[in-house]
């Protein structure tokens, strides 16, 4: 009943809106006689703080059009490359005509940013989105407002996000080989289950997981998100916060947990902070500072933009990680599409490298909630592994803003590179394809998966080094210096190179046997080898990082080529 009450005041309301907005446009425009009157700046002013405070925010866009690689100007053209019920995938394809950036696009590495389903549109991580298209190619989850959805398709539940992740993966290694993940805030932790299952049935793995400030173990330093969710009980969340969607909308009956809802607990956490923040914007408006006025309405028209969240989704949500901590106690089970019942063991995972990213001002996901992901993954060997801390960070600094842009992400670009392996030859021919040319590229894509070798499951070290040993050699990339090790310990000299043996593993393998720990250096010291090779740009940048090797055992992708 809540939802068709507020959706009765909000029709009521919309007339009074269009009509705050009219005003203010007659009180600020030069040509209209109003303008000239007595107060008339305060009057424009106070008539659009009205209309902002009352209108209905819709789903912005990513307004992505064109992005700068390395001095030259690069087409974006963004269409969506897989459309489920609850969610699509959405490619931002880049286009040139200078055929050295042309070259450049077609090697970079593949990037699926998992964006998260907790309130806001996936346009949140819009400057992600344009900061990461400069180096990579950037797939995202784009997750649709549930409100939208007819109920003919079905309920969405937690285990459905965990299996949507697992396609998008195994879609974008059909077309590519393999690719990276990026996860932001909510979903790291089933992002992190998708990876586990895929290990657990012995399926190939991203190459690497990038998790930023997500709630991995809730329990570790609780915020206010945290401690509502234990301090009431699933009955009440069901009870309180679930309601139908209204007849005026496509998904009509569908239980939900309605974007309003979400929205005033968003405010609710920093009231003083949003009431002067809409005070600054209206002395601005006075003051003619169109800029400020231009970044407040920029900000907010994606702040107040929410969506609706499937309730089964959400309760489920509610219960595995903020009450029950499935997850780090190991007894989360995920149904399958074809309904087999599976256990989560991110201790399967052995092949991706890790990196998680927290805010040292993060008041969502507190401190070492993220960074809880590395005890899980005990099967991934610590040299694979690093953890980030950015100084001075909030929640949001870690994927939007000067932060993100000069202290985060030049080191998950730099982890990323790391561990990049060539892609398959079809993805060169996929990025030759216009995209207004919808047949030609399906044809391509379903070539390229037919083309495929199935995924294989890891082979036992010792086979899986004799595999390599016969494999032809892999040139390794040029390694940065050595990484840095504990403070206070000594570290010998490395030996000369001795001659391989018919049995030693192949170069980039053996080059990785440099001892690496992801714990975070004092201040002061200056980053080397891999965390410190790629980012003159880092500046005076307060980031504690440690280094991992510059390359990637090779075991796996050895012994896969035999197979």
């Amino acid at each position: 009943m809540l939802y068709h009450i507020y959706e009765t005041q909000r029709s009521l309301m919309e007339p009074f809106t269009d009509f705050a907005q009219a005003a203010a446009k007659l009180f600020s425009n030069p040509m209209s006689p109003l303008s000239q009157s007595p107060l008339a700046q305060r009057m424009s002013a106070g008539y659009d703080l009205m209309y902002r405070l009352g209108k209905d925010y819709e789903k912005p866009t990513f307004d992505i059009h064109t992005v700068d690689v390395d001095g030259v100007g690069v087409a974006v053209h963004e269409h969506i490359e897989v459309d489920k019920p609850f969610c699509e995938l959405r490619r931002f394809k880049r286009f040139s005509d200078d055929t050295n950036t042309l070259t450049k696009l077609k090697t970079q590495p593949v990037v699926l940013i998992v964006a998260p389903l907790s309130g806001h549109y996936a346009t949140l991580l819009r400057d992600t989105v344009r900061t990461m298209l400069k180096d990579h190619k950037v797939y995202i989850t784009d997750w649709k407002n549930a409100r939208l959805v007819p109920l003919s398709e079905g309920e969405f539940h937690l285990d459905d996000y965990v299996n949507y992740v697992q396609d998008f993966i195994r879609h974008l290694q059909g077309i590519y080989g393999n690719c990276h993940v990026i996860s932001v805030c909510q979903p790291t932790v089933p992002v992190l289950a998708a990876v586990s299952l895929m290990a657990s049935r012995g399926e190939t793995t991203p190459l690497t997981m990038t998790m930023m400030g997500g709630p991995i173990d809730a329990r570790k330093s609780p915020t206010a998100v945290n401690n509502l969710a234990t301090n009431r009980s699933y009955e009440w969340f069901e009870n309180n916060v679930i309601y139908r969607v209204p007849d005026n909308f496509p998904g009509a009956g569908r239980r939900v947990y309605p974007g309003f809802l979400q929205y005033t607990g968003f405010v609710a956490m920093n009231p003083d902070r949003h009431a002067t923040s809409h005070y600054d914007y209206f002395k601005d408006l006075i003051k003619g500072d169109d800029t400020s006025v231009e970044a407040h309405r920029k900000f907010y028209d994606e702040y107040n933009a929410v969506l609706d969240m499937d309730a089964d989704y959400y309760l489920e949500t509610i219960q595995t990680v903020f009450q029950d901590y499935k997850l780090v106690h190991g007894t989360w089970d995920v149904r399958s599409p074809e309904g087999k019942v599976e256990r989560v063991r991110p201790q399967d995972i052995t092949t991706t490298a890790l990196f998680t990213v927290e805010g040292e001002l993060d008041d969502i996901s507190g401190s070492g909630q993220t960074e809880a992901a590395h005890d899980l993954c005990s099967g991934v060997v610590r040299k694979e592994q690093r953890h980030l801390e950015a100084k001075g960070a909030g929640h949001y600094g870690i994927f939007s803003g000067r932060r993100w842009r000069d202290m985060v992400y030049p080191q998950v670009r730099a982890f990323i590179l790391e561990h990049e392996v060539p892609q398959k030859n079809t993805a060169a021919t996929i990025v030759e394809i216009p995209d207004d040319n919808p047949p030609a590229r399906k044809a391509v894509v379903a070539a390229s998966k037919l083309a495929a070798k199935p995924a294989l499951k890891a082979a036992p070290a010792k086979t899986a080094t004799r595999a390599a040993a016969k494999a032809k050699p892999v040139e390794a990339p040029k390694l940065a210096k050595p990484a840095a090790t504990k403070p206070g310990k000594a570290v010998a000299a490395p030996k000369a190179a001795a001659k391989p043996s018919p049995k030693a593993v192949p170069k980039a393998a053996a080059s990785a046997s440099a001892v690496a720990t992801r714990w975070v250096k004092p201040a002061g010291e200056q980053p080397t080898g891999a965390a410190a090779a790629p980012e003159t740009e880092l500046g005076t940048a307060k980031a504690a990082v440690t280094a991992a090797p510059a390359t990637r055992p090779r075991v796996r992708a050895s012994a896969a080529r035999k197979g």
